[in-house]
């Protein structure tokens, strides 16, 4: 079998909160694969986005081992992990960060440009596009887009970008649950080879991942396939009968 393209390795992680330390990842190791389509889930608060961050290289943990491709991202200078950012990992926030003067096209197609890259991909940049369905909307600005719209022309940007590792922080929050499950389908077509790693609120939307890691105040508290959390009848069972319930309720 080969090497995860991913490790944690008894990883720990605190802040300051005034005179007090909040522990935001506690003991947390898991391993990820070339390919694997995992999703992050758990309630607020839980430790989702400290995952995220430490993964990208944006904070480093207390204690503990982070390993991307086979590198300790602790032993990596500032410059270096400026360019694994770069070049082998996709990040799509919450907030989309466009430029509002550039156009949908423009703003995908940005990551090539400031790489200064000699040439762009049209019809990749197009291919992307139609995938979010957005592709008639190439020649618009930010300011003509809903948010869910903004959302979409930020994943395109990032799948683009060709990284081995892709991750979303919240990515698809702005979207309703129906266009987030396409997105999320599209994303794991597109996407197919790379390392993804996603946090998500609706169950429903994630239910095909090939991993669910269940963090609960700092901890990993589950991981496995929905089915197999499903039966264990912890944490993640409860909160998608609770979902549930509060979709019927919905529609009642």
């Amino acid at each position: 079998m080969t090497s995860p393209i991913i490790q944690f390795i008894d990883v720990h992680k605190s802040y300051q909160n005034g005179a007090q330390p909040v522990t935001a990842l506690e003991a947390v190791s898991l391993s990820l694969h070339a390919g694997d389509f995992a999703t992050i889930m758990g309630p607020s608060g839980g430790g989702k986005t400290t995952l995220l961050n430490l993964l990208a290289g944006l904070d480093l943990p207390d204690r503990g081992q982070i390993i991307l491709n086979g590198r300790k991202v602790s032993d990596l200078s500032d410059h270096d992990l400026t360019l694994l950012r770069r070049k082998e990992i996709g990040i799509v926030f919450q907030f989309f960060n466009l430029m509002p003067p550039l156009t949908v096209m423009e703003n995908v197609e940005l990551p090539l440009l400031l790489a200064h890259s000699s040439r762009t991909d049209g019809q990749r940049i197009k291919t992307l596009l139609d995938y979010v369905g957005l592709w008639p909307r190439a020649d618009s600005f930010p300011a003509e887009l809903s948010g869910g719209e903004m959302q979409r022309v930020a994943i395109a940007r990032a799948l683009l970008r060709d990284t081995p590792i892709l991750l979303l922080d919240e990515a698809t929050s702005a979207l309703d649950s129906r266009t987030e499950q396409e997105i999320l389908a599209t994303l794991n077509r597109v996407a197919r080879g790379r390392t993804t790693l996603a946090i998500a609120h609706r169950l429903s939307t994630i239910a095909d991942a090939d991993r669910i890691l269940v963090l609960e105040q700092g901890r990993l508290a589950e991981q496995g396939h929905h089915t197999d959390l499903l039966r264990r009848d912890g944490l993640y069972a409860e909160m998608w009968m609770r979902q549930q319930a509060e979709q019927v309720e919905a529609t009642d």
